[in-house]
């Protein structure tokens, strides 16, 4: 019998977070173990944000619901539902959803999402 050409994922892998965003992933390293590319499903809190990074992998973000900030190399970019933006590796980048209302969005990274390779700066407080 051969193997079957499809994947049906029915209890995506919840990524613990502290800081109260939602992150399901789906297809990538934490859920199957897929390096080439990795699909997430996100909803990140009202007045949430990350630090800046500077991942080694592309990123594409589609908002479903809300809107989402991006700095990408000094640019601001805000994103509504239905929009959609790829950011190629290498960009420095910081995502916030600095808005009253959440945000709900999917993402995919290629080659998939790894906390090895997303290169979070550290924050410092006193700044």
């Amino acid at each position: 019998m051969s193997e079957k050409k499809y994947f049906r994922q029915q209890a995506p892998f919840r990524v613990p977070t502290t800081d109260g965003k939602l992150i399901e992933e789906h297809i990538g390293l934490a859920s199957t173990q897929t390096a080439t590319y990795s699909v997430a499903h996100m909803v990140a809190p009202p007045h949430w944000s990350e630090p800046h990074q500077t991942p080694e992998f592309d990123e594409i973000t589609i908002v479903v619901r809300g809107r989402k900030r991006f700095e990408v190399d000094g640019d601001v970019i805000e994103l509504t539902a239905g929009e959609s933006l790829l950011i190629k590796a290498g960009a420095r980048i910081r995502y916030s959803n600095p808005f009253e209302d959440e945000c709900e969005y999917w993402s995919i990274c290629v080659p998939a999402f790894s906390p090895a390779t997303v290169n979070r700066e550290e924050e410092n407080p006193a700044n």
